[in-house]
């Protein structure tokens, strides 16, 4: 039984601790914080409650899998899980709307046909077959197993089918996923659709792969899930599980530095000057456990380099609590599109918030969440810069950009402005408080192809006996891939370097 010091409560972190517990390893949590969840928070007040970070879960087969391998209770039994219907409402530049069922191609292809026009379905249709294979190529070297020490063969392989285009008598295939959307969708609102995706993520689809094509093909292969209660409950299963298999949490402990014996990882060094020694550490993303080594570099010079936090897009999140019953009928989420798409990702490019943003929109019909029948909590989301490009401390940003997302949001829900009590604002800065992000910055999935721009430093690092988890580590950022980091790394710890994920 080794001892297995881990920095920070996040998702990830957790999953690997509580897979870590159950394989007979002594665990302790060491959180900066005075809760777990990383990212995953809920804002309560007045008897409303709002999830600031991911409101959906896509690929709910992770945690599945996670409580299954750590305990006799199921997942389902310890949080409901709801498949939402529709997956999305999407209120485009020019006025028009879809409601795209869930998990179904063939209603998606209908309802695009009925809301679009003749052909747009069948387009989106011939575009999901071929993120298939994308995902069939890509799905285990990038999430199921540990970074491949050839790496470069991610990166050099275009894993997106792309259509053959003719462009000034040569013959081209899409590089980019602007690509894609230009030459293969070739509709402004499916292209739209089709880049909201990377956009969610902080991508920017002029210059992010075709590969990224997984992310639309992920929610529609696998459907769109809400936890009742809020995402929140989750992080509290998974918490709960922890506890369950006698994993020791220590809260506002602040780690400084880890410990080394023998060019090992030995432990960790607290803020308050307490040392706690370890056989193993799990560390957090490897641009902030960088500085807790002390000068010593995480990886070879040949391998996937750690790209610093800040340099990530951000969110800005507006909760709003209001006066009046929900709608029926309404739809979980609903996707404002930018009214000036090109403006959007100008501004994005340059690190200024949107003049016109695209505007995600949770309104979860979920009691836990409102003070009565009469009320309803509803969260818009954007992507901004992180607080490293722009400066959300200022007076006047934030309340500003929130009130340009409400505006957006009123494209969908007319009347939103008179039907608020009161509204919150949260910014990058929250997100840096609340996780330690550099700037406030929340990580994107990792993907294939660009020369491994959009890869992840490996779980394993140089240093013998220190790994890292969650977001900023191999296999990237979204609450799926959290918890496949947690699967990653106690699997390079029980079984050793020549594990290669489940099969």
């Amino acid at each position: 039984m080794a001892r297995i010091a881990v920095i920070g409560a996040g998702m990830g972190a957790m999953a690997a601790a509580a897979r870590l517990a159950v394989a007979g390893h002594r665990v302790a949590v060491y959180e900066r914080t005075e809760t777990y969840g990383g990212a995953v928070r809920r804002f309560e007040r007045d008897g409303f409650g709002f999830d600031t970070g991911p409101g959906l879960l896509p690929l709910p087969a992770v945690y599945r899998d996670l409580f299954l391998k750590t305990g006799k209770e199921p997942l389902e039994a310890c949080v409901e899980l709801v498949q939402v219907d529709p997956s999305a409402r999407h209120v485009f530049a020019d006025g028009t709307e879809v409601r795209l069922p869930n998990a179904s191609r063939a209603g998606v292809v209908a309802a695009l046909d009925e809301a679009l026009g003749a052909g747009t379905g069948d387009r989106w249709g011939d575009f999901l077959v071929r993120a298939r294979e994308a995902w069939d190529r890509t799905r285990r070297p990038l999430l199921e197993e540990p970074l491949w020490p050839n790496w470069q063969v991610l990166a050099e392989r275009e894993p997106y089918p792309a259509v053959p285009h003719k462009r000034l008598l040569r013959t081209r295939r899409a590089g980019t996923l602007a690509e894609v959307g230009a030459w293969e969708l070739r509709d402004a609102r499916l292209i739209a659709l089709l880049e909201s995706h990377a956009l969610a993520y902080g991508l920017d689809p002029r210059e992010t792969p075709a590969s990224a094509a997984v992310l639309p093909y992920l929610e529609h292969a696998f459907g769109t899930w809400y936890v009742q209660g809020g995402i929140r409950e989750l992080a509290r299963a998974v918490y709960e599980r922890c506890v369950a298999r006698k994993v020791e949490f220590s809260f506002g402990a602040e780690v400084v530095g880890v410990l080394e014996k023998d060019g090992r990882a030995a432990g960790l060094e607290l803020a308050d000057g307490s040392m706690t020694e370890a056989d193993m550490v799990v560390g957090t993303g490897p641009w902030r456990l960088s500085d807790l080594v002390r000068g010593r570099g995480l990886y070879e010079a040949e391998e996937v380099e750690s790209k610093p936090e800040g340099t990530s897009p951000g969110r800005a999140v507006v909760c709003l609590a209001l006066r009046g019953a929900r709608e029926a009928g309404t739809a979980h989420r609903t996707v404002v599109h930018a009214s000036d798409r090109q403006a959007e990702l100008d501004a994005f490019g340059l690190g200024e918030p949107p003049t016109h943003p695209t505007v995600r929109i949770d309104r979860p019909d979920d009691p836990a969440l409102r003070p009565d029948d009469g009320h309803e909590s509803v969260v818009l989301t954007s992507t901004v810069p992180s607080q490293t490009l722009y400066d959300w401390t200022a007076a006047g940003p934030a309340d500003a950009f929130a009130d340009r997302m409400v505006t957006a949001a009123e494209r969908a829900i007319p009347g939103l402005r008179g039907r608020t009590l009161w509204r919150e604002v949260r910014t990058p800065v929250d997100t840096r408080r609340e996780t330690g992000a550099e700037g406030g910055g929340v990580p994107a999935p990792a993907l294939a192809a660009a020369e491994g721009t959009f890869l992840r430093p490996s779980n394993s690092t140089r240093v013998p006996g220190l790994f890292t988890v969650g977001g900023w580590s191999h296999p990237g950022g979204g609450l799926p891939h959290a918890g496949m980091s947690g699967t990653l790394v106690a699997g390079l710890i029980v079984e050793g370097p020549e594990f290669r994920g489940s099969q």
